[in-house]
């Protein structure tokens, strides 16, 4: 069984602080990606490659990262992921320089491996607290979002024009931020997994698929990313590019949308008691409709931060559901294959959703854009009829 300790929750606000500092260089990938792309792109089109080759990292990065923490523990895994976040930013810095849109790609790429362990940052949380704290433990490392949300933008914008450089400046202080997150990390102690009994070895993959919530919960995360993916990773072009507002305005709405994606966790505990599961995940499936609607007919900056807004409460709704549900679809012997099957669908359709979405500028309207993205919300609609009939089945 797991060996609670009695200061659980300071682990819990430790990896929230540690977290959010190292997670703020996702937040600046997503104001400057796409815009420094179009810089250095050799075509139009590939102007949000960076920024959809960093969500590419994360799904390829999954189950490496599962794997280290696995073998190394959690705490020395994080530490050997932010290493590779500082190389990245280094990277970063020196194709900027250069003029290299091919070294930023792969800096990209290292940025969304490095973003891989830190999507772990909320199992680890659970672990640390007792079982039915697990989704406040969660919830609480998914505030630390807000802070990132800030921090991320604030450091790109503030470190634009350090060096006569565009942007170069910004990858030194998310490096430095970087580095903040690994030294408050050093006060984390990582909960013993004890058991009283002969190990159980792991089931196999068809067994966790039959797990009752396995699927929805797998579902609810993937939706929540695909659809938040699709409309975020062309907002910067289209408000700053295309429809001509200035980057400060981009910027604010990007600050908005990133902290909406968080903010409902402070009420997490309320949502969960009033709503239940899945009655989170409907609610963020209401969130996503509205986004389309305001999306359709207003692109001024308001209409902008409205519907990324909603975009960003949506998103929680569906992820913080899909995250509670998870843990108890498997058994305790399952949770690292569970976790990197999930992390890795997730974060596989979220690559596909943003590449897509940088196709989808060139080629359709920002209407038609958000049009599309009633098909996942229609999906994910029908697993939740499909696990709702399947529980009236078995009750």
């Amino acid at each position: 069984m797991q060996n609670i300790t009695a200061n659980g929750f300071n682990n819990v606000w430790i990896l929230t602080f540690s977290n959010a500092l190292a997670a703020s260089i996702m937040a600046l990938m997503i104001l400057v990606g796409s815009l420094v792309g179009s810089d250095l792109a050799p075509a139009p089109e590939w102007a949000t490659l960076p920024l959809a080759l960093t969500i590419c990292g994360t799904a390829a990065g999954i189950v490496p990262a599962t794997r280290a923490m696995q073998r190394l523990g959690r705490k020395t895994g994080l530490w050997a992921f932010m290493g590779l976040g500082m190389i990245a930013c280094a990277m970063a810095s020196i194709a900027l320089e250069q003029r290299s849109f091919g070294l930023f790609c792969l800096a990209a790429v290292l940025l969304g491996t490095t973003n891989s362990a830190l999507q772990q940052v909320r199992f680890a949380a659970m672990e640390s607290v007792a079982p039915e704290s697990g989704a406040s433990a969660a919830s609480i490392v998914m505030l630390g979002g807000i802070l990132a949300a800030f921090v991320g933008p604030e450091l790109a914008v503030l470190g634009a024009h350090i060096t006569a450089v565009d942007y170069q400046g910004s990858f030194w202080l998310g490096a430095l931020s970087i580095i903040c997150g690994a030294l408050l990390l050093s006060a984390y102690q990582p909960a013993q997994i004890e058991t009283i009994s002969k190990p159980v070895a792991a089931g196999s993959l068809r067994t966790i698929l039959r797990g009752r919530g396995f699927v929805l919960a797998v579902a609810s995360g993937a939706v929540a990313f695909v659809v938040m993916s699709f409309v975020m990773t062309g907002t910067p072009i289209s408000m700053h590019h295309t429809y001509g507002h200035s980057l400060v305005d981009t910027k604010w709405v990007i600050q908005s949308h990133i902290a909406a994606m968080f903010l409902p966790s402070l009420i997490a505990p309320l949502l969960f008691k009033w709503l239940g599961t899945r009655g989170l995940m409907t609610a963020g499936l209401g969130c996503y409709g509205t986004t389309i609607g305001i999306g359709y007919y207003d692109i001024s900056v308001n209409g902008f931060w409205l519907q990324l807004v909603l975009l960003g409460v949506g998103w929680n709704f569906l992820f913080v559901a899909g995250t509670a549900l998870l843990p108890t679809s498997y058994r305790e012997s399952d949770r690292f294959k569970a976790q990197a099957f999930n992390d890795s669908t997730v974060f596989s359709l979220q690559a596909l959703a943003s590449l897509s979405a940088g196709w989808a500028l060139n080629l359709i309207s920002w209407q038609q854009m958000l049009l599309l993205c009633a098909i996942p919300i229609s999906l994910m609609l029908l697993a939740l009829a499909w696990d709702l009939t399947r529980s009236a089945k078995a009750s």
